[in-house]
């Protein structure tokens, strides 16, 4: 029996306010083992929460952005009873009968074909702290930075018929809230990572199967093969006469594999009640306006405007929107130079090469990359203006993001201006010739290939500055004359 998988996402987005959720402790990343903590975050008696409003704008701004409607008469906040050891209080305040987002969608796109993602709701909530384990003795020690850092839970539908799909969705979700400027998207440190159900059920059946959650993905690579495993397990399991459970399973990334966790709970096991510390939330429609008026346009809508606005092709505009720092860096490189193609040939070709080798591609911010928008901008002008040539723009190029210098004062130190001299290119010309009789005989009767090598000859002896338009031409007049 063939089996088909349904899988459905709850992606936990860590939000770029600059204090925590319900107290005014800093969210920043890396600080001392809690150096970012206070009462409130440590669950002393007594200490109230106190919502921050950023949280809220930023959970509206992603709901509009995914098509949620936003419930605006009556939003509560819900104690989630769990036992959290990096959470002091003994439960997590969340949302759940009234979420702040619902029934919104995202659209994704694999193989050329568009899928829709239903999601059911998108809620605020608090992280948890950090459990670090045998790194002491035998004890473990916990780290409350992290613990009441905003979090938006994203919720979809069990919609995904494959990790691809749920891969897509991710990096479609991940794009919006970067574009938005809510959350950072790093998966490293676990500002953007997710839970995965998934289930399989006889092919053409309507009837769900035994769900199982895989927890706290936090790679793209790891949310593939996590789905992947765990498909072939379970269809493996009913072929092979055995029984599902529901459950929670861990993905080990050194194995390969998901194992047991514990036994899924339930809502109820939850014991949800609304907070008593905290009101519900009333939205007018005037802030909803001015949320909505702010959007920036988002990675769909920016995808097709460089297809039609600068004539790239699908996959060149799907990289370059892929985030909004590239997809800045292209637009204010194109301001500088408009050549459009060229530029967006070099930075999905050279640039992301280039970084990958040197691992920068890790960093976040293009900004921070040591090849600006307007040296790569100068450097392809330098090309169209016929002062160096592609080959040598691939040396001038290493040096700038080796050096960070412009291009021109690379150029200038090594000596690399393109020579277009034709006295000088004729003089390489007849070298070559005088050099490769064999070759200039075998071009002679036929034989169009030795030209490119007679190119590369003289491309050799000038050191790779000769203008190549004018060797090839040159070139072809001395071979048909003779002389």
């Amino acid at each position: 029996m063939k089996y088909e998988p349904v899988i459905g996402l709850e992606v936990h987005a860590q939000l770029l306010t600059e204090s925590k959720i319900f107290c005014g402790c800093s969210t920043q990343f890396g600080r001392e083992p809690n150096e970012n903590a206070c009462p409130v975050c440590a669950g002393f008696p007594g200490v109230l929460p106190a919502l921050n409003k950023k949280v809220v704008e930023f959970a509206i701004r992603a709901g509009l952005a995914t098509n949620c409607s936003i419930e605006r008469y009556f939003s509560s906040f819900a104690r989630k009873n769990y036992f959290y050891p990096d959470l002091p209080k003994g439960y997590q305040i969340s949302q759940y009968e009234k979420p702040l987002c619902n029934n919104g969608f995202v659209d994704i796109e694999t193989n050329a074909t568009r899928k829709r993602i239903r999601l059911t709701r998108i809620h605020m909530e608090e992280d948890a702290g950090k459990s670090i384990h045998d790194a002491h003795g035998d004890a473990s020690l916990v780290d409350l930075n992290r613990a009441g850092v905003a979090l938006l839970e994203i919720v979809s539908e069990p919609d995904m018929r494959s990790a691809a799909q749920a891969v897509a969705y991710l990096r479609t979700l991940r794009g919006i809230l970067q574009y938005l400027g809510v959350c950072d998207g790093n998966m490293e440190e676990g500002s953007f990572r997710c839970d995965a159900n998934v289930s399989v059920r006889p092919e053409g059946s309507e009837i769900l199967g035994t769900k199982i959650e895989i927890k706290n993905l936090n790679s793209f690579k790891a949310v593939e093969k996590a789905i992947e495993f765990e498909i072939k397990r379970q269809s493996d399991t009913l072929s092979e006469g055995g029984k599902l459970f529901q459950e929670t399973r861990l993905w080990d990334d050194n194995r390969e594999e998901t194992r047991a966790m514990r036994s899924k709970e339930s809502a109820h096991d939850y014991r949800y009640f609304p907070d008593p510390d905290l009101l519900p939330l009333v939205i007018d429609d005037a802030w909803i306006g001015e949320v909505f008026a702010a959007l920036p346009e988002l990675p769909s809508a920016r995808k097709a405007r460089f297809m039609s606005e600068y004539g790239l092709p699908v996959y060149d505009a799907e990289l370059l929107t892929s985030r909004k720092d590239i997809a800045d860096y292209f637009e204010n490189a194109v301001r500088v130079h408009a050549n459009a193609k060229t530029l967006g040939n070099w930075i999905v070709g050279d640039l992301f090469r280039g970084l990958k080798e040197r691992k920068l591609d890790e960093q976040l911010y293009i900004s921070n990359w040591p090849v600006t928008a307007e040296h790569l901008a100068e450097m392809v002008q330098l090309i169209d203006q016929g002062k160096i040539s592609g080959r040598i723009a691939k040396t001038v190029f290493e040096a700038m993001l080796d050096s960070g210098k412009s291009p021109q004062q690379i150029v200038a130190e090594q000596s690399l201006e393109q020579v277009s001299d034709t006295g000088s290119i004729e003089s390489a010309v007849q070298q070559v010739i005088a050099a490769n009789a064999k070759q200039v005989e075998q071009y002679k009767s036929g034989n169009e290939k030795v030209f490119g090598f007679l190119v590369g000859q003289i491309m050799k002896v000038t050191q790779g500055k000769a203008n190549p338009q004018k060797v090839n031409e040159i070139l072809r007049d001395k071979l048909k004359s003779g002389t």
